[in-house]
């Protein structure tokens, strides 16, 4: 009966080609991840955020790999293994044969997890197997920061899917003051980024800049300089990174994670249309 329950969930998305298949069962799994780790006591701890948490539960259209939260208090000795021990076993009442691996340095301050499956694939039979006829693994990697910068807003959302769960996320001026971070301090382009960056702007999201400038002053180029962040200065330098960014690069990185659909708006992609979207940030 589980089994059958990931086919329908499958089924629903409405897949047109291999990517889009994989990457719709990339996301059940997710779900069940989250719902499991729901099941436990994990979001009295922890908060879900990044991509994944913006696309299951705010409605990004792309879609996303991996798995990132946040603690909601700071803790060097946070261990992500008591809390992932249970997924294994619910994760195989779906049909997966799946591999937990604790993948976290003892001095790291983001502790890691590897979650990979061999057979899903199988059992479900995809539609549209990809031309050497080779079924993918599914590969998902858990990452827990442990030492957050200050200044996060949460809220509570509801998972229907497998099971009804409560998940505690950061709220989306949050998720947004994140995505600006990484935007501004990541050594390479991330087009993923930059698709989200339109998407919260396009949904009026606005930014929470306690979070951002903690987080710029914690790491990256402006850490420990006490940076205040409003807008005048935020509009600066997110023109400047704008104008620098190579957004061919840019849309060579996002290209796989988006329906076939939206593909043709890549083409518009551009430092004239990222810095004309930036200035309704400051309406």
């Amino acid at each position: 009966m589980s089994i059958e329950i990931i086919r329908e969930r499958l089924r629903s998305y409405n897949c047109k080609t291999t990517n889009e298949e994989q990457q719709a069962l990339r996301e059940i799994t997710q779900e069940v991840i989250l719902a499991a780790l729901g099941r436990g006591d994990f979001f009295e701890y922890a908060a879900f955020q990044g991509e994944t948490c913006l696309r299951i539960f705010y409605g990004l259209q792309r879609f996303s790999e991996d798995m990132d939260f946040v603690l909601l208090k700071a803790d060097a000795n946070f261990s992500i293994g008591s809390h992932i021990k249970n997924l294994s076993n619910e994760l195989k009442s779906y049909g997966f044969n799946i591999a937990v691996s604790d993948k976290s340095n003892a001095d790291s301050v983001v502790k890691k997890a590897i979650i990979k499956d061999d057979s899903i694939v199988k059992i479900i039979s995809l539609s549209y197997p990809n031309k050497h006829g080779l079924l993918p693994d599914i590969k998902i990697k858990l990452e827990v920061d442990t030492e957050p910068p200050e200044g996060s807003g949460y809220e509570v959302k509801y998972l229907d899917f497998p099971f009804l769960s409560s998940i505690t996320t950061q709220d989306k001026p949050s998720l947004f003051a994140t995505k600006i971070h990484a935007l501004l301090c990541r050594k390479y382009v991330k087009g993923r980024d930059w698709y989200d960056f339109l998407w919260y702007i396009a949904n009026g999201i606005g930014v929470n800049y306690d979070l951002l400038s903690s987080a710029l002053n914690q790491m990256g180029p402006w850490q420990g300089q006490g940076i205040k962040v409003d807008g005048n200065w935020l509009k600066k330098t997110l023109s400047d990174k704008i104008k620098d960014i190579d957004w061919n690069a840019a849309k060579a990185d996002v290209v796989r994670f988006l329906k076939v659909n939206e593909l043709p708006s890549l083409s518009l992609w551009s430092s004239e249309l990222f810095l004309s979207r930036l200035d309704k940030i400051f309406q």
